[in-house]
């Protein structure tokens, strides 16, 4: 008796299944790996959640920001009806393009330099709002995850079984 009390306390006493520990070795344990996974995607929609996470701004600034996205456009439509000019009033757009070439070469220089700081500045706010946002998901994800417990459904019969127990 003594040996198979030891060699059932070996493989199961203890608290441990000894079995089912080498049998993960070769197999992952179908239960944890769900819990694993399932915190991994917690996590990954918290992160994604954090990333869009933007501070509540006034009128005026959403105006501005309006505004500020007006030019790109305009340049992109101002061109392409330069070419609808061109097909339906020659005559027009020949006058047109007369009159610019008239302006001088220094304009045309001051022209070009304001329109390459206005996009270049544009372009470095957007660069750094994103390392921003960026470096507030980093911080967001270097915190720990808080777990929430699972909501326990109502269930009549257990706790009719409850109250006849005592509990």
């Amino acid at each position: 008796m003594g040996l198979i009390t030891g060699v059932m306390t070996f493989l199961f006493g203890d608290g441990r299944n000894v079995l089912a520990e080498t049998a993960e070795v070769f197999r992952e344990n179908t239960e944890k790996g769900a819990v694993r996974a399932a915190d991994s995607h917690a996590e990954s929609l918290a992160q994604f959640a954090g990333e869009f996470v933007h501070p509540s701004r006034g009128m005026f600034d959403r105006l501005v920001d309006g505004l500020n996205r007006l030019p790109r456009p305009a340049l992109a439509l101002g061109t392409i009806w330069l070419f609808v000019m061109a097909m339906q009033k020659p005559d027009q757009f020949v006058k047109g393009m007369e009159g610019l070439a008239l302006v001088p070469e220094p304009l045309w220089w001051l022209m070009g330099a304001i329109v390459s700081f206005y996009f270049g500045a544009r372009h470095q706010v957007k660069a750094q709002e994103f390392q921003r946002s960026v470096a507030a998901g980093v911080a967001l994800m270097q915190q720990p995850a808080r777990k929430q417990a699972p909501a326990v459904p109502d269930n009549p019969a257990l706790e009719d079984w409850q109250a006849r127990d005592g509990q």
